[in-house]
């Protein structure tokens, strides 16, 4: 596998042509041999494009000695590493398809998962052996473990499954594999991985997406956004996650960009700053925490520093909102902020390592005006977007010189959109999934006869083709009068009205008024105690604190001034919990159960409804 010829000059996107991912890895590879391909962020360690395919040929090789074939699957439960990357295109070269578990899931979960995959390997990362081995799963035969193999808590003998380490299996050799035949032998129709939907309820669902899919969403991505020869991705979010892979894994196989992978995502923030990444995707609550440490920075400047800041961010935002309104901006907003973005908003985005970012998106759910606006008056071009696992997560994004508030944009090129009767928005295109796996029934209420994909959101598509999306068809309110809102945009301008609001979930079907159950931002929370002088910060303690209540009070107010009269919220409980990701309230990519938070807290909703008539 030593190969030493001198690689091409690097071009831009040497994958972009290629009919399957496998094809593009492969040309990527020969272009830039010596360049930097993989980065583990504060790890000290990385591979070169050509020490990347060598790894992947190597663990291929290993797998195919266990077994692993065309039209198999491969489970993946790995940290953002390196060792994912190689590990996900070491079983695409197979011919096999691999699908990764949310890390946080239990035992019945992945039993569940791996009876609908029918997969006999799984890799993993030695601290989640454990769970595996107590998974119901009769079809698993080997778990490779991507670490030390020892006499662990999991033990050797208490499963039928035999363990391996991965570094033993990428020396085992595998006597008449022919490595460059197998992947040469793929076609664009073949299935590239397993999508499983975190979903809001019910089981998840196994979305097949193709060779040929997700290589329809690079080469669309790259009419858009054209992409430079010298860009960087960042790994931070679920590899479970469709979003994940697009805006990383797939992006980079094209690209031939390096990626910085973020095992903890708590840190993704300082691999930014360090990798200083041309696209980066961000989920709603990634924004609304940075957005609250940076005012909370801005609030503890010296006074001579603190005022003009302010200033000028009130005077950037200013000018978003009138460019958004689509009124004349005066020439004095303008030399104000043109001034501020030169002393002030420039060295921030370079701190920030955002200052050569030529994508920034903000998808999976709706992100609150307030908090985009603020972005955007900083000089950072945060868009928002429409995707789904089902469309290999692109479908709708903004324009880089128009970018509009409130909206995920329009189509992209080669995708079709349109509105059932009832207001559904409906996707068409060459990126739309082969179905669910071993779902024929669901596959066909998601798609119909002439290829449509159902969404399941109630849009509007104005006369120019933007779309704005309202809210999940299933989760409009219908209160008792029969008026329908959209709850998620009564939360959003709950959580806009102060950086104290962290999550908001509103009810009020079949109902006379709508209530709310409002959390806590635990970082808003930290620093609100610290100002206030109040040792203890935890929500547990700040919710009973009658000056905080005012705080909130008044949020909920300038809210409520934002809405008509019926989308008010008229009563709402402060919680003192606090609503993590992957928990019963939120999905892992952070989506509001709400269906299990109505559950869950049923008797704390009929005690706001008793409490007192609107």
């Amino acid at each position: 596998m030593n190969r030493t010829q001198t690689s091409p000059e690097p071009v831009a996107a040497p994958g972009i042509s290629a009919t399957t991912l496998v094809d593009a890895f492969q040309a990527t590879a020969a272009n830039r041999t010596h360049c930097t391909a993989l980065t583990a962020f504060g790890e000290n360690r990385s591979y070169t494009w050509g020490e990347y395919r060598d790894a992947v040929e190597e663990v291929a090789t290993g797998l195919a000695g266990l077994g692993v074939s065309r039209g198999d699957t491969v489970a993946l439960m790995v940290r953002n590493s390196p060792e994912f990357h190689i590990l996900d295109m070491a079983v695409l070269h197979l011919g096999a398809t691999p699908f990764s578990i949310y890390l946080t899931s239990a035992p019945e979960q992945i039993s569940y998962l791996f009876e609908n995959a029918g997969n006999r390997v799984v890799v993993a990362d030695p601290e989640f052996v454990d769970v595996l081995r107590r998974t119901a799963a009769p079809t698993v035969e080997h778990i490779v473990v991507n670490g030390a193999v020892d006499d662990g808590p999991y033990g050797r003998d208490d499963g039928p499954e035999a363990l391996i380490c991965l570094a033993d299996l990428r020396r085992h050799p595998s006597d008449g594999f022919d490595f460059e035949q197998a992947w040469r032998t793929l076609g664009p129709d073949d299935l590239a991985t397993l999508i499983y939907t975190s979903g809001t309820t019910g089981d998840p669902k196994g979305v097949e997406l193709t060779h040929a899919n997700l290589m329809f969403v690079m080469f669309t991505c790259n009419l858009r956004f054209p992409f430079a020869s010298d860009g960087a991705a960042i790994s931070y979010l679920p590899t479970a996650h469709a979003a994940d892979r697009v805006f990383s894994h797939y992006l980079a196989i094209v690209t031939g960009w390096p990626i910085t992978t973020v095992r903890d995502a708590t840190a993704v923030f300082a691999a930014v700053a360090e990798a200083r990444p041309t696209w980066f995707l961000g989920v709603p609550r990634i924004w609304e925490k940075l957005r609250t440490a940076l005012l909370a920075r801005f609030a503890a400047l010296p006074d001579d520093q603190r005022e003009p800041t302010l200033a000028a961010i009130e005077a950037a935002t200013r000018r978003v909102q009138m460019e958004q309104r689509h009124e004349p901006v005066p020439a004095e907003v303008e030399a104000s902020v043109a001034a501020a973005d030169g002393q002030i908003f420039a060295g921030l985005r370079a701190q920030l390592g955002l200052d050569r970012v030529a994508l920034l998106m903000t998808g999976a759910a709706p992100i609150a005006p307030a908090v985009h606006e603020f972005f955007l008056a900083i000089g950072t071009p945060l868009q928002e977007g429409f995707g789904m696992s089902e469309t290999g997560a692109l479908g709708f994004t903004n324009l880089p010189t128009d970018i509009r508030v409130g909206k995920v944009g329009l189509a992209q090129p080669g995708t079709e959109a349109k509105l059932a009767p009832d207001g559904e928005l409906l996707l068409r295109g060459p990126h739309v999934m082969m179905g669910y796996r071993k779902d024929p029934e669901r596959t066909a209420e998601a798609i119909d006869e002439s290829g449509w994909l159902h969404t399941g959101d109630i849009a509007r598509i104005d006369e120019d083709g933007w779309v704005t999306i309202v809210d999940r068809k299933k989760e409009l309110i219908i209160n008792a009068a029969g008026k329908n809102m959209s709850p998620v945009n009564i939360e959003g301008k709950l959580k806009s009205a102060s950086p104290l609001i962290g999550q908001a979930c509103v009810f009020g079907d079949r109902r006379p008024y709508n209530v709310a159950l409002i959390v806590l931002d635990p970082d808003a929370a930290d620093t609100y105690a610290a100002a206030h002088g109040l040792a203890d910060g935890s929500p547990a303690t700040l919710v009973a604190n009658p000056a905080l209540q005012a705080v909130i009070a008044e949020a909920v107010e300038r809210a409520n001034g934002q809405l008509s009269r019926v989308e008010q919220v008229k009563h709402y409980r402060l919680l003192a919990d606090e609503w993590l990701p992957d928990s019963d309230e939120l999905t892992p990519t952070m989506k509001l159960k709400r269906r299990a938070v109505a559950d869950k807290y049923a008797s704390v909703i009929d005690e706001v409804y008793s409490e007192s008539s609107p």
